[in-house]
């Protein structure tokens, strides 16, 4: 952990609820929250991947969020955030772990089965910020990280068709 940022985060995930809260020491409060009366997907620890039922503060501050829909690639199961003049992307980068970029810039790779913990790797070339840990944090604890790479999702649906 980099010497920038005083306290590891403390995730809260309210799956059911829709709800999802980063806080910690020196860190800014990240919420996110899925809207209410809406059915959640078990397969998404935060209940969705559409922006239009999902809203997301840093510090009570509205912020941006739109996650792709996560279908074959890689790529498509990506989550953009936008924070002030910061853009954020969490994009798989395999099996279980997915890159954080701050305005295309890598800071690490996150880690998160999808029950509210996750694990950090941030590079240590790059200057993360406390705002960088809390958003990137929630990020991947509300989507989860990591997918099969498209070759692999294609094989497994062919041979799903072979009797």
């Amino acid at each position: 952990m980099h010497d920038h940022f005083p306290a590891t985060p403390t995730v809260r995930l309210l799956s059911g609820a829709g709800t999802l809260d980063v806080t910690g020491p020196g860190l800014p409060h990240v919420r996110l929250v899925r809207a209410t009366g809406t059915e959640p997907d078990p397969h998404i620890p935060i209940g969705t991947r559409d922006p239009a039922l999902l809203t997301l503060t840093v510090d009570g501050r509205p912020a941006g969020i739109a996650p792709a829909k996560g279908r074959l690639s890689r790529r498509s199961y990506r989550v953009d955030a936008r924070v002030g003049t910061a853009r954020y992307r969490l994009v798989p980068c395999g099996y279980g772990e997915s890159r954080l970029l701050r305005n295309g810039r890598r800071l690490g790779e996150l880690q998160s089965t999808g029950d509210g913990h996750v694990t950090t790797d941030w590079d240590e070339n790059a200057k993360v910020a406390a705002q960088d840990v809390a958003v990137g944090t929630a990020l991947a604890a509300a989507f989860g990280t990591g997918a099969q790479p498209l070759w692999e999702t294609t094989l497994d649906a062919v041979t799903e068709l072979i009797p």
